[in-house]
């Protein structure tokens, strides 16, 4: 059971993604990791096997810092407990993205995205998604339209944080059969994703 965070602020947003992290813990996990746009437009990434501390740890030994950004933390399905399963998943040209859910038809979809010349790291579903979403992209689509044209194209269930380093003040959600939940504090400068409520920050005071 997967758990998400993502937030969008005025300021640096990885000690909030961190303790939105923290308030999932309980959902258990093996692995947890950041990603987020830094102030020049370029994704930086952070993965590690075990506790969201061992998370921090490695973020304070390679200050990380972004207004933009998303979270997870990883229950194994598909792929060991590793750093190279762990999410954010990142592709070739700018996209990143966090999942919770199982898709099913994942193995075929690899196949043809091999076909193409698409190369894998992991052995995630979700890598699928992302190199999936990247296809569309590349082909001149609109970060919007790619991600609705992917998805037409996958079976199963999912909540889905997506960054693009070509559009660094957005972030696109989108679930179907998992939960994802959006929240804005009270002056709407401060936005956040989350699987559930607990994930958000004490300055969130309303959600859908």
């Amino acid at each position: 059971m997967c758990g998400i965070v993502g937030a969008i602020a005025e300021r640096d947003i990885v000690p909030v993604l961190i303790e939105g992290l923290r308030r999932l813990e309980y959902r258990g996990y093996d692995s947890a990791g950041v990603a987020v746009l830094d102030g020049s437009g370029h994704l930086k990434r952070v993965r590690t096997v075990g506790k969201v501390q061992i998370l921090q740890d490695a973020i304070d030994a390679s200050p990380t810092h972004g207004s933009i950004g998303i979270a997870h933390t990883r229950w194994a399905t598909h792929g060991v407990p590793s750093e190279r399963n762990a999410h954010p998943h990142i592709s070739e040209d700018g996209l990143a993205i966090v999942h919770n859910g199982i898709i099913e038809n994942h193995d075929e979809l690899r196949a043809e995205l091999r076909a193409a010349g698409y190369e894998f790291t992991s052995e995630t579903d979700t890598e699928v998604i992302v190199n999936l979403i990247s296809y569309f992209y590349k082909d001149g689509m609109t970060p919007i339209d790619a991600i609705q044209t992917a998805l037409s194209h996958i079976e199963g269930t999912y909540a889905l944080a997506i960054l693009c380093a070509e559009t660094p003040d957005t972030m696109y959600c989108v679930r179907h059969g998992s939960p994802l939940l959006v929240g804005f504090s009270a002056d709407n400068r401060f936005m956040m994703v989350s699987s559930e409520c607990y994930g958000f920050d004490h300055k969130i005071t309303k959600y859908v």
